[in-house]
């Protein structure tokens, strides 16, 4: 096998661990540009060519592939858990993999950073971590996402506003991170619960629910990402254009309040 060169996609707490990982275990075998989500191979398109006229072979960690459509794809790896690859181990559990490094070497802090990058706090709760795990692991993962003291407090306010039509709970913010506002409703920190709920940012929204509703979404409305503990509950998200918002903001809306 070839020599891997990993490129890391968009910043959140498993990427900061698969980080640390290739920080110890393959510190001259990585970039990482530090990129947020939604991140595009084309911003390593340079290290991906040089990559390959050296004979390695680029692993894409979460990165949307847009490359150009004259690149050899059999050549290069991805290693990603969302989308259509939703039921496919973490992207740390395969970089852990890829590395071939022992079992041993897996601890519960990479355990934890794993099931709530797939299922988010209901996936913490299931392998029993305690209410201060979760609580830590949720408060890094918002952390390394940017979300700020202000956004926190956005999102209690938000949620002191919510609207409940049906199974449907929506929240409108004026933040730009749904993070805060998904972990706020929690009922394990204090939250009022949903089933399933839709935030409405500035040209984005989120929707966290059962996983025939993001099924409905990802079929549904293109341009979409999804990704988490499918297809038992997951979420789903899309970045908008000011002329489409309103059209797909209802439709985003109908079809959660489908049973």
């Amino acid at each position: 096998m070839s020599v891997l060169r990993f490129f890391l996609g968009g910043r959140d707490l498993e990427m900061v661990e698969i980080r640390r990982l290739l920080d110890r275990h393959a510190p001259d075998r990585f970039e990482d540009l530090g990129l947020s989500w939604g991140a595009r191979a084309s911003a390593y398109l340079p290290g991906i060519e040089a990559a390959l006229a050296r004979g390695e072979t680029p692993v894409l960690v979460e990165l949307i592939d847009d490359l150009p459509a004259t690149m050899d794809r059999a050549r290069l790896r991805v290693v990603d858990h969302h989308g259509n690859a939703a039921w496919r181990p973490t992207a740390i559990e395969q970089v852990f993999a890829l590395l071939g490094l022992p079992s041993e070497n897996w601890t519960r802090h990479m355990m934890l950073v794993a099931v709530n990058d797939r299922a988010h706090v209901d996936g913490l709760i299931a392998i029993g971590a305690s209410a201060e795990e979760v609580a830590a692991i949720r408060a890094a993962d918002r952390a390394v996402q940017g979300v700020t003291a202000a956004d926190e407090a956005e999102a209690a306010r938000a949620i002191a506003t919510r609207q409940v039509v049906g199974r449907l709970t929506e929240i409108r913010t004026t933040s730009n991170t749904s993070s805060a506002i998904a972990d706020g409703m929690l009922p394990v920190v204090g939250g009022p619960g949903h089933d399933a709920l839709l935030v409405v940012m500035p040209g984005k929204l989120s929707a966290f629910a059962d996983g025939a509703a993001i099924q409905r979404l990802s079929h549904a409305v293109p341009g979409g990402y999804w990704g988490g503990d499918l297809p038992r509950r997951g979420y789903w998200g899309i970045t908008l254009s000011a002329q489409d918002a309103e059209r797909v903001t209802e439709a985003v809306r109908a079809l959660l309040r489908c049973d």
